[in-house]
């Protein structure tokens, strides 16, 4: 039987993007983002939020180094990976990353657009 992991969000970096390159040459982008559902229950108005970490690779992971700055709406494309170790005490721990395929800005960086209109100051 077939199966599907793709995973689609929308939602707001929650700290700018960390930057690193493998031994490989290889462009890693980590990065945490928040989606938030917004809904009403017994008459009160309440959100959830749930926070993901994601890892970009490659060129993806330049240009979302480059561009992405927290608080920056995004979209991120991907699949879900489950990451599991063992503790030196001996404890299992698990963490569910999403592994981007895509990413794209969903409206300007705000501090880059503040440098460039500072840039473009005549006086």
């Amino acid at each position: 039987m077939p199966s599907l992991n793709k995973v689609l969000l929308i939602g707001n970096l929650g700290k700018d993007p960390e930057m690193r390159y493998a031994p490989s040459g290889t462009a890693v982008c980590n990065f945490s983002m928040a989606t938030t559902e917004r809904f009403t229950k017994d008459g009160e108005k309440k959100q959830e939020t749930e926070w993901h970490d994601i890892t970009v690779f490659g060129k993806s992971a330049e240009f979302a180094g480059q561009y992405f700055a927290k608080g920056m709406a995004v979209l991120v494309e991907g699949r879900i990976k489950t990451n599991s170790w063992e503790t030196n005490e001996g404890e299992k721990k698990s963490r569910k990353v999403i592994i981007a395929d895509r990413v794209q800005g969903m409206g300007p960086n705000k501090e880059k657009e503040k440098e460039a209109n500072e840039d473009d100051v005549p006086f």
